[in-house]
C-alpha cells in the first residue's frame, strides 16, 4: 500500500506534466491537422508524438527507475514497481478536426495497482485528477459522481454508436438507449470525465487499450463511482471500459451482456 505522501507527490507531478503536454498540443490545435496512419490504421499526429516525448523525458529525469507505457513509444523499463501509463492525445480524431473534447491522459500504477489518474482537456482548461485515498477533483475542487439511481433518469454515453452496435453488446446498448433519459456520443475520454463529475451517469467503451483507460479506474473510484471492463473486471488492461456512478453499474453490465 503506497503512502499518501507518495501518492500525492506522483499526483502533483502528473498534473503538472499533463498541463505541460496539453499546452504543447494546443500549438497544433484549431483546424485540420495532418496525420500519419499507424499499423492498426489509427491516426497519429506530430502533436501526439511530441507530447508523449515531453512527458517521458520529464518522468525519466525525475524518476529514472520508473516504467513508462505509452501509446506512441511502447514500454520502457518494464517490470519496475511504478509504471506510468500515457496517452498523449486521447481522441486524436477529434483533435485533428478542431473538436475540443480530446485529453492528455496519465495513469500511474504501483505494484500493478492504479493509484493516480489525471485527465487534462487543454482547449477546455479542465483537469480531472485523483489519487488513491485522496479523492477526485475538477480544476482543484472536489467532485463526485451523480446520485441517480434509475436508468430511466440516467444519461449514458459511448464514443461510437456504430462500433458498439456491430459488437455482441449491440442489442444491450439499444435496450439501454431506449430505457435511459437520453444518450450521446463524442465520448472518448471526456465521457469518463463527465461521469466522475456527476454530469452523466455512465460511459461505455467496448474497445479500449491500457492507455485509453489508464487514469479512469482511480478517477471513477475516488469520485465515488465504479470502473470495470464489460465483464466486470476491475482493471485498466481488460480491453474495454465502463465508468459509472456505481449505483447503475451492475444493471448496465447485465443489459450489455444480455
Amino acid at each position: 500500500m503506497p503512502s499518501s505522501d507518495q501518492v500525492r507527490e506522483l499526483l502533483d507531478f502528473a498534473t503538472v506534466l499533463a498541463h505541460e503536454a496539453g499546452a504543447l498540443t494546443l500549438r497544433n490545435f484549431g483546424g485540420l491537422v495532418d496525420h500519419d496512419a499507424k499499423s492498426d490504421g489509427s491516426p497519429v499526429t506530430i502533436a501526439d508524438r511530441e507530447a508523449e516525448e515531453l512527458i517521458r523525458r520529464r518522468v525519466e529525469q525525475r524518476f529514472p527507475e520508473h516504467s513508462i507505457l505509452g501509446e506512441e513509444y511502447g514500454e520502457s523499463n518494464a517490470g519496475a514497481p511504478v509504471r506510468w501509463i500515457l496517452d498523449p492525445i486521447d481522441a486524436t480524431r477529434s483533435f485533428m478536426r478542431g473538436v475540443p473534447l480530446y485529453g492528455v491522459l496519465i495513469g500511474i500504477e504501483i505494484e500493478a495497482e492504479s493509484v493516480v489518474g489525471v485527465a487534462h482537456f487543454p482547449p477546455l482548461q479542465e483537469t480531472i485528477a485523483a489519487g488513491l485515498g485522496l479523492g477526485c477533483t475538477r480544476n482543484g475542487d472536489p467532485c463526485e459522481v451523480s446520485p441517480v439511481e434509475a436508468i430511466e433518469r440516467a444519461v449514458i454515453c459511448t464514443t461510437d454508436v456504430e462500433r458498439i452496435l456491430a459488437r455482441p453488446e449491440g442489442n444491450g446498448w439499444r435496450r439501454l438507449q431506449q430505457r435511459c433519459l437520453f444518450s450521446r456520443t463524442w465520448g472518448d475520454c471526456y465521457g469518463h470525465a463527465l461521469v466522475a463529475t456527476g454530469r452523466i451517469e455512465a460511459q461505455v467503451d467496448p474497445v479500449a487499450a491500457s492507455w485509453d483507460a489508464g487514469p479512469f479506474l482511480t478517477i471513477a473510484t475516488e469520485a465515488g463511482g465504479r470502473f470495470t471492463t464489460l465483464e466486470g473486471d476491475v482493471t485498466v488492461h481488460g480491453g474495454s471500459m465502463v465508468s459509472s456512478n456505481g449505483l447503475l453499474h451492475d444493471e448496465i453490465l447485465r443489459e450489455l451482456a444480455g
